[in-house]
């Protein structure tokens, strides 16, 4: 879990989400990641979009805190979660050959490697690639959380329903909305921890 000083831009921003959307009957963990994906994203919908459940959110920053791995599909979510190192192996030119041997996308195969290579207990972070996803939910990966947000017309939602239908610990959202930069949020919401900027911190209301 990371301390670190809020700029004053994105007070001010948390300031604004505030006026426009309440969320202060949400528990804890719950309202940090939706307000930090809400501020990722400028879109409130978000706000019933997602779909997850504190206590696995709680675990998960628990995992993340006692150094849990943390899995990117692309190097864009990689690129959003700046606080520690993140496993991404897309770019992989042995996730090249694997996918052209296996009938694999790219994503998939990437997953395949990192599971290889980080073993159960790891945080997923899906913004992009569905197949990606689907291949997390083929493999007995046993996670501390899967963050499924991949974006997309095609296959999207049905992937994102067949997470929340798996009974792993997840975060995901309904539509086919999402993307790497939400997906990087929700994750650096539970390594930010409930340090984010408060309604009552003057920081905020300055």
């Amino acid at each position: 879990m990371s301390t670190r000083t809020i700029p004053d831009i994105e007070a001010q921003s948390y300031a604004i989400l505030r006026a426009r959307l309440d969320t202060s009957g949400l528990p804890p963990w719950t309202r940090a990641v939706v307000e930090r994906v809400v501020h990722a994203s400028a879109d409130l919908a978000y706000a019933t979009d997602l779909v997850a459940l504190e206590p696995q959110l709680a675990s998960a920053a628990a995992a993340l805190a006692e150094g849990a791995p943390v899995v990117a599909d692309v190097q864009m979510v990689a690129a959003g979660i700046t606080s520690r190192p993140v496993v991404c192996r897309v770019g992989d030119p042995q996730a090249a050959r694997l996918a052209a041997a296996s009938g694999r996308t790219r994503s998939a195969a990437a997953v395949r490697l990192a599971f290889d290579q980080v073993g159960p207990g790891a945080v997923w972070v899906v913004g992009c690639a569905p197949t990606a996803l689907s291949e997390i939910l083929d493999l007995d990966t046993r996670p501390a959380l899967v963050v499924g947000l991949p974006v997309g017309f095609v296959g999207a939602a049905e992937v994102k329903a067949r997470l929340r239908a798996s009974g792993l610990p997840q975060l995901s959202n309904r539509s086919e909305k999402g993307g790497s930069a939400v997906a990087a949020a929700a994750l650096n919401a539970l390594l930010y921890g409930l340090a984010a900027p408060s309604a009552a911190d003057p920081e905020v209301l300055s």
